[in-house]
């Protein structure tokens, strides 16, 4: 007897219809469950008959205030060219526009005006604390900032006129920038969606997920209401800071039970240990990171001045020719070295730098001020001393004449 299949569950809808009682088309739970931070959602009519809170002259005038975050972004079409202007603006920087292939970013204006404030109230769903800001972005036909990602969500509530979005929900998708361009333009893009937006149709677009945004058909405005999404770099450093502001200068690096180094200039197991007991959140780094990280600060600790590079690069032919004529290699005073082992390999660091190294050759270079190497050493080797040369770490010298 055949098994029946089980019944496929019915995908979730990317466009819903809103309502005055239910701006995301549905309950706020639901919304929170079913899309927030993991789909697109575009909503019609989210806010019915909606008349923007603030009107395009007055945006131009604030993006002309000393204190506001503004920008002017032109697009030339024909060759491809973006110029961004960063505010306070002038009224002859707006002469300059046209009337098409531009548009004005005004950061926090829910900070500036309070019935732009007024429209948080819709998104009291979410944690106050999450909020960021509200950005407004008026626009001629054509105008936008190129395809592009933001890191965090944004709800994108139109205001006034049309505005054409494009959307990919394709998750191998390249997310690479165009080198070419000051604004983080995504140097590929191929839509999977698209529509084009009235007045009171908001778009919600979780973090990472490429879009493009054009005003079509005449003046265009649009209100992002977008998530404030600290980067784990930003939340690292702070309390980094906020620890080490509060920590007492006598409590230190410790080793009391050190024994006799082994081999120069080798960041050991105990070492690491000793750092998971003197750092407050050490415990949560894996190993290698504890010891990339250790690796790269200790040799830049109190450097006051670091080994200059030499004024022409050397090449590999002629660093290898040197060392079959005999010559040493020095280690610069400046050059503060140390090394480790990990699962991937032995690592020299070097005034904060790190390079993959042969084990051998990284206990010589910290265990000697004048290195001599093999006349035709391996690649990897090879490699390692030129790069130590051209970063000035080792200076080469002749052989000395009996």
């Amino acid at each position: 007897m055949k098994r029946a299949p089980t019944p496929r569950k019915p995908s979730l809808p990317i466009e819903v219809r809103g309502s005055a009682r239910l701006p995301l088309g549905m309950p706020p739970a639901q919304f929170l469950r079913d899309y927030w931070q993991k789909r697109p959602l575009l909503i019609r009519n989210a806010f019915p008959d909606f008349v923007p809170p603030i009107q395009p002259e007055d945006l131009a005038g604030l993006a002309c205030e000393d204190g506001a975050l503004s920008r002017l972004i032109r697009h030339d079409e024909a060759r491809e060219r973006w110029q961004v202007k960063t505010g306070p603006l002038s009224e002859d920087d707006f002469a300059k526009t046209g009337d098409a292939n531009w548009t004005l970013l005004v950061q926090d204006v829910d900070k500036w005006d309070a019935d732009v404030a007024s429209l948080l109230e819709a998104f009291a769903f979410l944690p106050d604390w999450r909020v960021d800001d509200i950005m407004i972005s008026y626009a001629e036909p054509g105008g936008g900032v190129g395809a592009h990602v933001d890191q965090y969500d944004v709800f994108l509530l139109q205001g006034l006129g049309q505005r054409h979005w494009a959307i990919s929900t394709d998750p191998d998708a390249p997310k690479d920038f165009r080198p070419d361009v000051e604004l983080k333009q995504l140097r590929e893009f191929t839509p999977t969606h698209e529509w084009l937006l009235e007045p009171g149709d908001m778009l919600y677009l979780p973090p990472g997920l490429p879009h493009d945004g054009v005003a079509f058909g005449g003046p265009c405005m649009t209100i992002s209401v977008g998530m404030r999404a600290p980067s784990q770099a930003e939340l690292i450093g702070d309390l980094a800071d906020y620890l080490a502001e509060r920590l007492h200068e006598d409590q230190r690096y410790a080793d009391p039970d050190l024994a006799p180094a082994k081999a120069p200039g080798e960041i050991d197991a105990a070492a690491l240990a000793r750092l998971r007991r003197a750092l407050p959140f050490a415990a949560a780094l894996d190993e290698d990171t504890l010891r990339d990280w250790f690796g790269r600060f200790i040799t830049r600790y109190r450097n006051a001045q670091a080994p200059a590079p030499p004024d022409r690069p050397l090449g590999e032919a002629a660093l290898r020719k040197q060392l079959a004529s005999g010559a040493r290699l020095l280690r610069h005073p400046w050059s503060r070295m140390a090394w480790s082992r990990g699962k991937s390999g032995c690592t020299l660091y070097a005034n904060g730098q790190a390079w993959s190294a042969p084990l051998a050759l990284a206990r010589q270079l910290c265990a000697q001020r004048e290195v001599v190497v093999d006349a035709a050493p391996s690649t990897a080797a090879g490699e390692l001393l030129l790069a130590l040369v051209n970063e000035g770490h080792l200076v080469p010298r002749k052989a000395r004449r009996r």
